[in-house]
């Protein structure tokens, strides 16, 4: 079963967090909380770890995966970024927000769309994430965590555990954590192009 590492949710402890990181970096899965519920995480050189993650949501292995960054300036090692999408980027993050930007050669092809050469890249609002990422040192692959038969709002990390601890190998409970989905804005074509409304606030001018 998955390890359980419980952490303070806005001040989470060192040792816990290298733990997590540690889990990354010998290619496990890890879950984690959000500013938009419980994710999945692994690192950018896990190429496996898509296909498993897409058998515990019980999704399609070519579903659109999230990278998760520190900063905007991270975020531009990876995706490109024009002016018109910096200024909405730097104005609603960190948030519950996810940007599909065109990718750079520094995303691995496989973790691209296939067909748009895209990826979707999120600056979560949340110090569990910030303490993360800080430790990992560059962006994290992640996913919502979310099962199509249960209402996530009903779960908690016990719950979790008993569904996918089998499966996944680090668990970071930082206690109740509501599974409301980031909004999803496709800037990947130069426009703005809301594909999901959900946490984030839509008022893109």
């Amino acid at each position: 079963m998955a390890n359980i590492l419980r952490v303070h949710p806005d001040n989470p402890q060192a040792r816990s967090i290298k733990a997590a990181i540690d889990t990354l970096r010998n290619g496990g899965l890890i879950i984690y909380p959000t500013d938009s519920g419980y994710a999945i995480g692994w690192s950018l050189d896990n190429l496996k770890a898509p296909k498993v993650v897409a058998q515990i949501k019980q999704i399609d292995a070519q579903h659109h995966f999230t990278m998760m960054c520190q900063n905007i300036s991270q975020m531009t090692d990876f995706v490109l970024v024009d002016n018109v999408a910096f200024r909405l980027i730097k104005q609603h993050t960190p948030g519950a927000y996810t940007f599909i930007m065109p990718a750079t050669r520094r995303v691995p092809k496989k973790l691209q769309h296939q067909k748009r050469k895209t990826i979707g890249v999120r600056i979560a609002d949340h110090a569990v994430v910030d303490a993360l990422l800080e430790e990992l040192g560059e962006p994290m692959m992640t996913s919502t965590l979310e099962f199509p038969d249960i209402d996530m709002y009903e779960l908690d990390v016990d719950d979790i555990e008993l569904r996918v601890g089998n499966r996944v190998n680090s668990i970071i409970d930082a206690g109740y954590c509501a599974q409301e989905p980031s909004t999803v804005v496709d800037l990947s074509m130069g426009e703005v192009d809301i594909i999901r409304q959900g946490k984030g606030v839509i008022d893109f001018v």
